[in-house]
């Protein structure tokens, strides 16, 4: 059980595995209010990233859940890094059925709501590791424009103009599981091109290293095809953002 090669190479460098800089990572910390001791339970933690500068500079604690050997490989080093490796553990599992021992104080998914097959199921995934009264953090893309085209929806990597809401129809769909939206930190076009931009650096030096691997020719691909969809496409149409959400 473990991703493709091809995502741990796109994302090699990354400490953040989403259009996310450490100081938006940071912001959002603040934003909703962590305490020392508070508990953190991260569903597709990827490098662990969240956990480990949160544990340092708000003295929680956590378990980070992913499927990625590579991913929690370098979250392990980087809690050793960051001297919080006693506050934070991380689980090599499917995110989609773990379920917390004991209830925690704050439960995320960021970015990966395909776990739950959406929002709603991600949300209901979350909530069986949640205390009453804590607090859920949902990473998810939206629309900040209406896509012209096929080729535009596509070139977002997703299938349908229906398959992302609008940011009003997230915040809709938040009301509508019954969640009061309490914060809000969302990505801007230099935290995109931080996340994407740097995914063709990534790809470009695998490539020079292993030309005779069996996924070069599917890298160049990418590489050759990816910048252009990404200027063209998905810059100006795609936001992302992490919700905090508490039960009404």
């Amino acid at each position: 059980m473990d991703l493709p090669r091809s995502f741990t190479i796109r994302e090699h460098s990354h400490r953040i595995l989403d259009p996310f800089t450490s100081e938006k990572l940071a912001i959002l910390g603040a934003a909703i209010g962590l305490r020392p001791g508070a508990s953190v339970l991260d569903l597709c933690c990827g490098k662990g990233e969240m956990l480990a500068t949160w544990a340092r500079d708000h003295g929680i604690t956590g378990t980070g859940v992913d499927i990625s050997t590579v991913f929690l490989t370098a979250a392990r080093k980087r809690t050793a890094e960051l001297g919080v490796a006693s506050q934070v553990t991380f689980v090599h599992g499917d995110a989609a059925e773990y379920v917390a021992a004991e209830r925690v104080d704050v439960a995320a998914c960021v970015g990966a709501t395909w776990i739950g097959q959406g929002v709603a199921g991600t949300v209901a995934l979350l909530e069986r590791s949640l205390r009453p009264g804590g607090m859920l953090l949902i990473g998810e893309p939206f629309w900040r424009a209406d896509p012209p085209s096929q080729e535009a929806v596509e070139a977002c990597h997703v299938r349908t103009r229906e398959a992302l809401e609008t940011l009003p129809g997230l915040v809709a769909l938040f009301d509508g599981l019954g969640y009061d939206l309490v914060e809000m930190v969302l990505a801007d076009e230099d935290s995109w091109d931080r996340y994407v931009a740097a995914q063709w650096l990534n790809i470009r030096t695998w490539l020079d290293a292993n030309p005779d691997d069996e996924l070069a020719p599917e890298l160049r691909v990418e590489l050759s095809r990816e910048p252009l969809r990404y200027t063209r496409f998905q810059r100006p149409l795609l936001g992302w953002g992490v919700f905090a959400l508490m039960k009404r």
